[in-house]
């Protein structure tokens, strides 16, 4: 899992698809921005083999996997947050 999610813009993709709409790879594409087609498509391949989105009939969308993903990694950055905060007190 770790090893996905640190290839280039796979965690962009699913931050992309964070609101819960789902995109068109068109949309997906623009919202990502600077990805090439072909990286997306290889992105979207492995985030869908990794059950973190799916694809239905308007488009790609997070799966209940993908959004308990994003929410943990949200938690994650908000102790960051404050562990920085807190380190900066200490200078």
């Amino acid at each position: 899992m770790l090893a996905l999610l640190e290839t280039r813009y796979a965690l962009r993709v699913l931050w992309a698809l964070k609101d819960g709409h789902p995109q068109t790879f068109r949309l997906l594409q623009d919202s990502v921005g600077g990805i090439t087609p072909n990286t997306l498509n290889t992105r979207l391949k492995a985030l869908r083999e990794a059950n973190l989105i799916g694809h239905g009939d308007k488009g790609y969308n997070l799966t209940a996997g993908g959004a308990d993903l994003l929410k943990r990694l949200s938690d994650l950055q908000a102790f960051a947050a404050k562990w920085t905060a807190s380190q900066a007190r200490k200078k």
